[in-house]
């Protein structure tokens, strides 16, 4: 082969080269639609890219706003169980001995008006009546004092659950199958008197927040918020004691109405949350969220997008990346 076939080859190859690459197009294209980006992909790149897609319906939604609280010990509350334990069973002592002592004073009078017994018998008599009456007195102060500790600290409920002799009535907190929250809301907010349950999440993960039962409103705050305060149980074996927990509460007689989508449609980029719509077969446009309140089944949208809508829940990530590409200016207009 001479040194012009060589040349006519290598020129051939580089023509077959560059043809090819200009034939070779990528898989979306972008258009601007009155500074809309709309994007251009076709099924089998959607497929290929696992791209999913959900049509949104209307639903209606309870607004909630979030509190703080802690899971808090009743080992202070059980001190006070045992100190009112040992006082009533002091004062059943001191009746049973006051009760003697009012049959034996019965008994030394009578033996005093029939000459039997002499009056410093039954002065020492009346003596020793007096003092078991003192000290039946003084047993009645005392578990009503630690009654009335008792309901300063911690409220009627679980004031009347201690004390009871029915140790049943605080069982669940003891074997450990409830945790005793203490839940303070903001100070310009209110528990509704319709609402006995609530969400709860160490993490402050609304998705993974589990239910929370009423027990009593709170006799103090064990915090700087300076809102109400509620006991709460949980059942929730991952709260610990010592814990702190975000609660999320239904707001009062506020209903919405919106859509909730998937946690995965939601994206977020240059501090701006959006998700893209499928607006035909091959067009997807991007959609700017400025409202979304986080629910156990994604975010609550109350605007920015209606029902019947195609939002896509999968392959978000992938449409931005798209779309980021087609803003990049090509080496031609360079």
């Amino acid at each position: 082969m001479n040194t012009l076939s060589i040349t006519c080859f290598f020129v051939l190859n580089l023509l077959s080269m560059s043809l090819a690459a200009d034939d070779e197009k990528h898989p979306s294209e972008i258009y601007n639609n009155n500074g809309q980006s709309v994007i251009k992909l076709d099924t089998e790149t959607q497929t290929l890219s696992g791209i999913e897609t959900i049509t949104l319906k209307p639903v209606h939604y309870q607004a909630e706003f979030t509190a703080n609280g802690k899971a808090i010990s009743i080992q202070p509350l059980l001190a006070l169980r045992n100190r009112y334990l040992i006082a009533l069973t002091e004062n059943s002592s001191a009746k049973a001995r006051f009760k003697q002592a009012e049959q034996n004073i019965s008994r030394q009078q009578d033996l005093y008006r029939h000459g039997v017994s002499s009056k410093r018998s039954l002065q020492e008599q009346q003596a020793l009546w007096q003092t078991n009456k003192s000290q039946v007195n003084a047993t009645d102060f005392q578990g009503k004092a630690i009654l009335d500790e008792a309901l300063l600290l911690w409220g009627k409920e679980l004031t009347d659950r201690a004390m009871s002799r029915d140790s049943d009535k605080l069982g669940v907190f003891l074997s450990g199958r409830k945790r005793l929250l203490h839940i303070t809301l903001p100070a310009n907010k209110h528990l509704a008197d319709d609402i006995q349950t609530i969400y709860i999440d160490p993490s402050g993960d609304r998705s993974k927040a589990r239910k929370a039962e009423l027990v009593s409103v709170a006799a103090k705050t064990e915090t700087v918020a300076q809102g109400e305060s509620y006991y709460f149980q949980t059942g929730d074996k991952n709260i610990l004691t010592g814990m702190n927990v975000t609660a999320w509460i239904p707001e009062q007689n506020v209903h919405l109405t919106g859509v909730i989508i998937p946690k995965s449609a939601l994206i977020w980029h240059m501090g701006q949350a959006f998700v893209y719509l499928k607006t035909a077969q091959e067009y997807f446009i991007r959609r700017n969220i400025d409202q979304y309140s986080a629910t156990s089944e994604g975010y609550f949208i109350p605007v920015a997008i209606n029902p019947g809508e195609q939002i896509v829940s999968v392959g978000g990530q992938m449409l931005l990346s798209e779309e980021l590409r087609g803003q990049i200016p090509g080496e031609d207009n360079d």
